[in-house]
């Protein structure tokens, strides 16, 4: 039996758990908004273009209005200054769509903290725990953000510190973070020094950014395999992604 057959029944009988972890697209979606002068994105709407109606008797379709980082979305290299001579969301290698990821709990810290920072330290308490982190994959951070009503809360959201940030971009083998918040980074990371700095640190090093991800909570801390399915858009700075899990029960 091959890889895939068995890949297959393992599906089939339970062995591997898919966990879709996305949140719905709709009008309601969160977005971040950003201050005069600066521009913003469109929230993200359906426009009937027919529904078994006179304009299309037999079909329902429409046209879609959306930002590139609306909903669960990719962050690609291009995205940021800092990385305006990387690669776009079509050129994001297959490799770093389907790859290892590992999870890393701080939703106890965020529940008494909003503001709460991931620090190179936590990061090192969780390797000396788990083993060292994939080459190649994802680091997703399960803040709890996810199951609050406030989840655009762009004040006070937990993020990373800046020299986490960095160390994780240019010091680490992965390709990537994944995040529960609209945004990878903190709510204050405005004031940060320099502003921004998941953005800027990991998409000048090539990397790549997952927000407004779900259902973290029921992955273990190492053993997943994540599977991101971004639109591949030409030039495109990110898209919106189904993004989801495969589990070894």
């Amino acid at each position: 039996m091959g890889l895939l057959d068995q890949l297959r029944d393992a599906i089939s009988t339970g062995g591997v758990e898919i966990i879709d972890l996305t949140a719905p697209l709709s009008s309601s979606t969160p977005i971040l908004q950003l201050p005069d002068p600066f521009a913003n994105t469109i929230p993200f709407q359906l426009e009937e273009i027919s529904r078994y109606d006179e304009k299309g008797p037999a079909w329902y379709w429409n046209n879609i209005h959306t930002g590139e980082h609306t909903g669960t979305h990719l962050d690609v290299p291009v995205h940021w200054v800092s990385g305006k001579d990387g690669h776009d969301v079509s050129q994001v290698p297959i490799k770093t769509l389907v790859a290892p990821a590992v999870v890393i709990d701080v939703s106890s810290a965020v529940a008494g903290n909003d503001d709460f920072l991931l620090e190179i330290d936590d990061v090192k308490r969780w390797e000396s725990a788990h083993g060292a982190l994939p080459d190649g994959g994802w680091l997703l951070v399960r803040s709890g953000w996810s199951a609050r009503p406030d989840v655009l809360n762009e004040a006070r959201n937990p993020g990373m510190s800046a020299e986490c940030a960095r160390w994780l971009a240019e010091e680490t083998p992965l390709t990537g973070v994944g995040v529960e918040t609209v945004g990878t980074d903190a709510g204050a990371a405005h004031s940060f020094d320099p502003p921004f700095p998941c953005h800027n640190y990991m998409m000048g090093a090539g990397k790549h950014g997952l927000t407004l991800l779900r259902n973290l909570e029921t992955l273990p801390a190492t053993g997943t395999m994540l599977v991101v399915s971004p639109l591949p858009i030409v030039g495109g700075s990110g898209s919106p992604a189904r993004v989801f899990a495969m589990v070894e029960r």
